[in-house]
């Protein structure tokens, strides 16, 4: 009897409930989550699906004319791709790509659950004698695709890699080739998010043609001095393109957003590698991303450096050079890790200058949940 009267009870109260809703007012379950609301997207169409058949159309026109007068990177060769080439050694028909898997290195709200589909392109317009990638970007090693062959790909990532997102690794290169790629995937049924991974020495033109096609920008900014990017990247005006690259990349995309499951739809996403001996130059650039990008840029301070490429190799000597001339190694000063406290002085300067949203090194996939 005790039973049969709290079920009658637990009836009427659940009746009760139903009948109090609404029908225009319908139980919304809470989501508790740790993205502030103005950085957080129900939903995400990428840019380039919202382009329209006569905008797509100018994109491939704009294309095919930067491929005949190359100004792609501020090294502006000037030449046709189609008869020559330039600093990049790469022509005008094909991109030559070094790898294209799902990968899961990158940041955790790039490469999420299954990963980021990543596509590594050969070449490079810089010249860092520090490239972590250097096997990749000082070497003309791969195979050659076409803007169809690379579209094909991106389904391909997209159907059996099951990647949340197209990472575009040193594409600054190859970017009319890219916009082409993109633009046939689109008609092929690529429904991703394209991630743009670049070194920031980027043309005002080039990124105009990127406008639209890409949803994530992620560059870095590296140096801050014009004699340390001459020396180690081999570009004299690394640190003015690099400020005028973000800021034009920064009004495309705006802040880095994510939808409810931690997964960076649309945005900038700023990496800065600490230098040994260098954090002076870090701090800088802190300081003027905060003033002139946004204080709510998303940044990731990144403390991974190790002596790579040239970085350690014996100089070279004549034979009759003294013992102590032969064992000096090329870029001494750099030929070792980031220390915590250089690492630190980069960090509080960011902090101090307003920036708050960090990529911390102990994130996971689902972090935001």
């Amino acid at each position: 009897m005790i039973m049969t009267s709290l079920s009658r009870s637990l009836r009427l109260f659940t009746l009760r409930q139903v009948r109090r809703r609404s029908p225009l007012s319908p139980l919304i379950p809470k989501r508790f989550l740790g993205i502030p609301p103005q950085f957080l997207l129900d939903e995400y169409i990428p840019r380039y699906q919202l382009l329209s058949s006569v905008d797509a159309a100018k994109k491939r026109s704009l294309a095919y004319a930067h491929l005949q007068n190359c100004n792609l990177c501020p090294r502006r060769c000037g030449v046709n791709r189609y008869e020559e080439t330039g600093v990049c050694l790469i022509g005008a028909e094909t991109a030559k790509v070094n790898v294209i898997a799902p990968h899961r290195g990158e940041e955790p709200c790039i490469q999420g659950y299954h990963g980021s589909g990543s596509v590594f392109f050969s070449g490079c317009n810089l010249r860092c004698v520090f490239c972590q990638n250097h096997d990749i970007a000082h070497q003309p090693n791969g195979f050659d695709l076409t803007p169809e062959e690379l579209a094909d790909w991106y389904i391909k990532l997209q159907q059996v890699g099951n990647v949340h997102n197209i990472n575009l690794v040193t594409p600054e290169h190859v970017v009319p080739q890219v916009a082409l790629s993109i633009l046939a995937a689109r008609d092929m049924g690529l429904k991703i998010p394209i991630i743009y991974n670049t070194s920031s020495f980027d043309s005002l033109e080039s990124l105009e043609l990127m406008d639209g096609l890409v949803d994530i920008y992620l560059p870095d900014f590296k140096v801050w001095k014009s004699s340390t990017s001459k020396r180690l990247l081999k570009a004299d005006d690394y640190a003015e393109t690099a400020k005028e690259s973000i800021k034009e990349m920064y009004r495309q995309v705006g802040d880095l957003s994510f939808t409810s499951d931690g997964i960076a739809k649309k945005g900038v996403l700023l990496r800065h590698l600490v230098m040994p001996g260098k954090e002076d130059e870090g701090r800088e650039i802190m300081r003027w991303l905060a003033e002139n990008v946004s204080k709510d840029l998303y940044v990731h301070i990144m403390e991974q450096y190790h002596p790579d490429a040239h970085v350690g190799k014996k100089k070279r000597t004549t034979r009759n050079a003294s013992q102590e001339d032969k064992a000096e190694v090329r870029y001494a000063d750099i030929n070792r890790a980031v220390r915590d406290e250089e690492l630190g002085s980069v960090r509080d300067a960011a902090v101090a200058a307003g920036l708050w949203r960090f990529c911390e090194v102990n994130e996971h996939g689902g972090f935001h949940l």
